[in-house]
């Protein structure tokens, strides 16, 4: 297949065009190789014009209101002034088509605004797809003026460790009133979350959004900050009535400036980056090792060994790697 051009997609992206930031990212989640090599020499030119934006991470129980919480948030930022973008992460999207279109379709008024930029992040299957294509994605937006830039997380569980591996700052969004508060939300989250904020904190539900907030602030002195510098706070909104949205960007800046400050956001950039190659080479040696013709030939009958229960999954896994080994 004929190599494309990058140099277009360059010029494009670095004067905001939205069309040619679109095409890249088609390219990004492209997985033929002359797309994959085509993306990876676009990315290469950009990388020294990313870096300058705010990376926020969003998360929040099922029934939180995260869309209106987005659209409430995104609106207030655009008419602050900035571009922003909005990246859904969904593990779940090759199977379901999940609720990312559907997230852009409730998004209608922040969607429809040409200073912001929502995309979907389909999964290719597998979580670490979903990391890959939207930390590249991350940086596209980035070089084509978009700060901050939201990533959104659809799906639940090992999907909050995947985005708050690649963000400066992780926000949860929980709910008051729903029984015990600390239910469903597992402590690895918490741990994660650089901010807690109780949605739909309005009319009859204000007075049971601050109990909430007492209860997840007195968890949270239990728990080990993700950072020496900052003590997570436990705030409260209505993204319906645009209260309490503000206070959440003020706090997300505090964070930012502190940790720039003092050399922490620079630090934690760059061990994401190496965290991402390892886990590209993973990927990498693991679709590599399948395709080889010796792994093709024996792979079968050592699956069907494994689950028939005469073969114990160790030893199948050194026949296989230490099989290569073995070729003449």
């Amino acid at each position: 297949m004929k190599q494309l051009d990058p140099q277009p997609y360059i010029d494009g992206i670095l004067v905001g065009d939205r069309r040619m930031l679109s095409k890249t990212i088609t390219l990004v989640e492209s997985a033929l190789p002359s797309h994959q090599e085509t993306a990876r020499r676009i990315l290469n030119a950009l990388l020294p014009k990313t870096g300058g934006a705010v990376r926020l991470g969003i998360t929040g129980v099922p029934g939180v209101g995260k869309s209106t919480f987005i659209e409430s948030f995104g609106m207030m930022l655009v008419e602050k002034g900035h571009r922003v973008a909005v990246l859904a992460v969904d593990p779940s999207s090759a199977r379901s088509g999940g609720s990312v279109m559907a997230d852009k379709t409730r998004m209608e008024k922040l969607s429809a605004d040409p200073r912001a930029f929502i995309r979907p992040s389909p999964s290719g299957g597998t979580l670490g797809g979903v990391a890959r294509k939207t930390r590249e994605t991350m940086l596209v937006c980035e070089a084509a003026g978009y700060d901050p830039v939201i990533v959104e997380t659809v799906g639940v569980g090992q999907s909050e460790i995947s985005v708050a591996s690649m963000v400066d700052f992780f926000l949860v969004l929980l709910l008051a009133g729903a029984g015990d508060e600390l239910q469903g939300l597992k402590k690895g989250i918490l741990e994660l979350a650089d901010a807690l904020a109780i949605n739909k904190a309005d009319g009859d539900n204000l007075d049971p959004a601050r109990k909430a907030a007492k209860v997840y602030e007195l968890a949270l002195h239990l728990l080990q900050p993700s950072s020496p510098r900052w003590n997570p706070p436990v705030l409260t909104c209505s993204a319906l009535e645009m209260t309490g949205i503000e206070q959440i960007w003020k706090t997300v800046l505090e964070h930012h400036e502190l940790v720039a400050q003092s050399g922490e956001l620079e630090l934690k950039r760059r061990q994401q980056a190496v965290a991402w190659m390892w886990a590209l080479l993973d990927e990498g040696l693991k679709a590599r090792f399948t395709r080889h013709p010796e792994i093709k030939k024996q792979l079968p009958r050592i699956l069907r060994e494994v689950e028939r229960g005469s073969l114990a999954p160790t030893s199948a896994a050194d026949k296989l790697l230490f099989s290569l080994d073995n070729e003449s």
